[in-house]
């Protein structure tokens, strides 16, 4: 049976990267044009569910290769709270809103609660899986293409 595609995931990061972010960690100036950039591109809506809104999240997407230990940042993608939430799961859950990302979820993905639990199952064993890996070496070069795209060297 071939595994169901979805559009909106839950994307956990490694507990050593919990609390850290490009907002604190660049200048503001830097994070300013990266995030503005995402919402540029965004046009006024979710990159995710295509939802219309005035306030958009910048959020920080990360891909992890386990063997070399390298994570890597693919994108800033402009996000509505509710897909943002749904990323962050762990986070939404300590804040109390599950239910509302549960909804969002299976919205969006149009599947059941019975599928959104077992994603977020799938999504816990690649977080142990991360894990697993003692140190990540970084690989931010999507930061420095978007600050030529925008004539910053």
């Amino acid at each position: 049976m071939e595994e169901k595609k979805y559009k909106l995931m839950m994307k956990p990061v490694p507990d050593s990267c919990w609390y850290s972010n490009l907002r604190s960690a660049l200048p503001k100036k830097i994070w300013d044009v990266l995030r503005h950039d995402a919402y540029d591109r965004a046009g006024g809506k979710c990159m995710i569910c295509g939802r219309k809104t005035t306030r958009l999240e910048a959020h920080e997407d990360w891909s992890y290769d386990e063997e070399n230990h390298i994570q890597k940042l693919d994108n800033i993608l402009a996000l509505c709270h509710d897909c943002h939430a749904v990323i962050h799961i762990g986070r939404t859950q300590l804040y109390g809103d599950e239910d509302r990302a549960i909804a969002h979820f299976c919205k969006v993905n149009k599947c059941s609660y019975s599928d959104y639990i077992r994603q977020l199952g799938k999504a816990n064993e690649y977080h142990k899986r991360l894990n697993e890996v003692g140190e990540w070496k970084l690989d931010a070069s999507f930061i420095t293409d978007v600050l030529k795209r925008h004539g910053i060297e």
